[in-house]
């Protein structure tokens, strides 16, 4: 992984890449985070904090069948509040939240790899709902098994995200597509520059696993807008 400058107010970060077939436990999340824009971007790296683990098995998935899709534009926005809870009906996703932040080198720090249902919002940027591009992260797998965000390459347009905020509102959002990035070749201006409206960004590793480097080298994103809002 490799340390950048600290994001400012309203960040965006940088991470997915291109989604595969099975992965394997024992994967840590890992971001660096890097001027950009209006502020900053982060970058999605995965680092295996176990000695030699073997990617876990999931399923399988063409990458011919992402696409990329313009999210429609709308003045729907809410307020700032903290996330405390991700649904994703389509995958059987129900999830806390964690805030994440960012390391003394600049690097956001993951979640938890000891917790396999547990996402992580970044908190110095949008909050879900707010305007701008909110940054939610979660692990594809970890030591002890396939975690929260293994099978995010295969949602659809259309599909629905749900974050419940703490100010008892549910915002529910709608994907624009979901996309697989090499972290060579990352981009950073798409995933993490501020937006007029309430978007969100769902990442996690993706691609083949590098044993040598011990991490995946790509980064799946979905791009999803804020299409309504209602208390819980």
């Amino acid at each position: 992984m490799t340390a950048q400058q600290s994001p400012q107010p309203n960040p965006n970060p940088d991470p997915p890449e291109e989604a595969a077939a099975p992965r394997t436990a024992g994967r840590g999340l890992i971001w660096a985070a890097g001027a950009f824009l209006l502020g900053s971007f982060l970058v999605y790296n995965s680092l295996d904090d176990s000695a030699d683990a073997t990617p876990q098995s999931r399923p399988a998935v063409a990458a011919s069948a992402h696409h990329r899709a313009v999210a429609p534009h709308s003045d729907l926005a809410l307020s700032r509040s903290a996330p405390k809870r991700l649904t994703i009906p389509e995958l059987g996703v129900d999830a806390p939240f964690t805030h994440l932040t960012l390391g003394p080198t600049g690097q956001l720090n993951p979640p938890p790899a000891n917790d396999k249902n547990l996402v992580g919002w970044y908190q110095d940027g949008a909050a879900p709902g707010e305007r701008g591009a909110a940054i939610v992260a979660g692990h594809v797998d970890t030591k002890t098994g396939p975690a929260v965000f293994l099978q995010l390459e295969i949602l659809k347009p259309g599909a629905t995200v749900e974050i419940t905020r703490e100010d008892g509102i549910v915002a529910t959002f709608k994907i624009d597509s979901v996309e697989t990035f090499s972290k060579a070749n990352f981009p950073n201006d798409r995933v993490y520059a501020d937006t007029p409206d309430a978007q969100l960004r769902l990442i996690t590793c993706g691609g083949s696993y590098d044993h040598k480097a011990k991490d995946y080298m790509s980064n799946v994103v979905a791009f999803a807008h804020l299409a309504s809002s209602k208390r819980a």
